[in-house]
């Protein structure tokens, strides 16, 4: 089954971890939660305005002060409700910084004091000290090093709960981003998403060699299914679609929900006879399952969906693609639904 949240595969991931940090701290960018999410962007290619808009202030020398990361953040990656959460975690992050700077602060101010002490206590054995002497600095060798231990220990309970919270600080962003990536009812990658998804296959596409085919799929009549049942249900029958593509694809494929009742198969290293084959079969696959409301029993009938299918060619833009592959879906409804129609034919 394909990923709906087109991740990088992990090393990838952490590949671009790893250089966005690395870009960061050459630029003097601060670590936080909002300057990763533009950075990991960036350099994961996600986002084709994004890396122009970043090119562009690299070429120019500008630099990357906080009014501009701002203003990147607020024009690419805050997208409504995930830029509180983005907030909160930002401020989290600098709090855990804080706090981790408070506690090697202290962890140096204290083995500094313990080895002043110890230093003096050592200076008083030269000349030969007295049974007297040798008994008092014995009890201050283990007063400082019971303190030492203390001190320790404190250290290491105070980073193991930043390395905790860090963890966790991780996990969370890594979720938001997940979210972000995700349409809600479907869980199939959204559109930001696909777009940068798009993006991405054209240019392996387009450099690599490769070939790539893209599919824009629409339920046929859905408003019509809609009225008559109710849009709870309607929504129920979007999730049955998208786990029936899903169900479709390979490992290497995506799906994404287009917009509304319409969805979209990125078909990376497919020509354009397998890619047919593809989705014909998910094509047939939804004309033969009829649709049963499951509270009631209710046969509601069966739903058809209509394909355009496009092969990318040599030199052209995923808005290109884009549009033929929309082009070849259109001809599909207007030959009458429920059946798939290639750019070109």
């Amino acid at each position: 089954m394909a990923d709906t949240r087109l991740p990088d595969p992990l090393d990838q991931a952490r590949h671009c971890a790893d250089a966005a940090l690395g870009m960061m701290a050459r630029q003097d960018i601060p670590p936080q939660p909002e300057n990763f999410s533009v950075w990991y962007a960036y350099v994961s290619g996600r986002n084709p305005e994004l890396t122009e808009a970043i090119n562009e202030i690299l070429r120019r020398g500008d630099g990357f002060g906080p009014e501009v990361n701002d203003a990147l953040f607020e024009r690419f990656a805050a997208q409504g409700p995930e830029r509180g959460a983005l907030r909160e975690l930002s401020q989290r992050a600098d709090e855990t910084f804080r706090r981790l700077g408070e506690t090697a602060a202290t962890a140096v101010t204290g083995t500094a004091g313990h080895a002043a002490a110890i230093e003096a206590a050592a200076a008083r054995l030269d000349p030969p000290p007295s049974p007297a002497l040798l008994a008092e600095l014995a009890e201050i060798l283990r007063t400082e090093s019971r303190a030492a231990a203390a001190t320790s220990r404190r250290l290491e309970q105070d980073l193991a709960a930043s390395a905790r919270e860090l963890a966790r600080l991780r996990e969370a962003l890594g979720a938001l981003e997940a979210d972000a990536a995700t349409d809600a009812l479907t869980q199939l990658a959204n559109r930001r998403s696909f777009d940068a998804a798009l993006a991405q296959a054209v240019g392996q596409a387009e450099y690599g060699g490769r070939p790539l085919c893209l599919a824009m799929i629409d339920l046929d009549h859905f408003k019509r299914f809609n009225d008559r049942h109710g849009h709870p249900l309607g929504d129920q029958v979007l999730k049955l679609i998208g786990r029936m593509l899903l169900d479709g694809l390979r490992p290497r494929d995506s799906a994404a929900r287009y917009g509304g009742e319409e969805f979209a198969l990125i078909l990376p290293d497919t020509d354009l006879a397998d890619a047919t084959a593809l989705v014909e079969a998910l094509r047939q696959r939804v004309a033969t399952r009829t649709l049963t409301n499951r509270r009631t029993g209710e046969s509601l009938g069966q739903l058809t969906l209509s394909a355009g299918l496009a092969a990318h060619v040599a030199g052209e833009g995923m808005e290109s693609l884009l549009r033929r592959a929309d082009q070849a879906l259109y001809q599909a409804k207007q030959a009458g639904r429920n059946r798939l129609a290639r750019a070109g034919e």
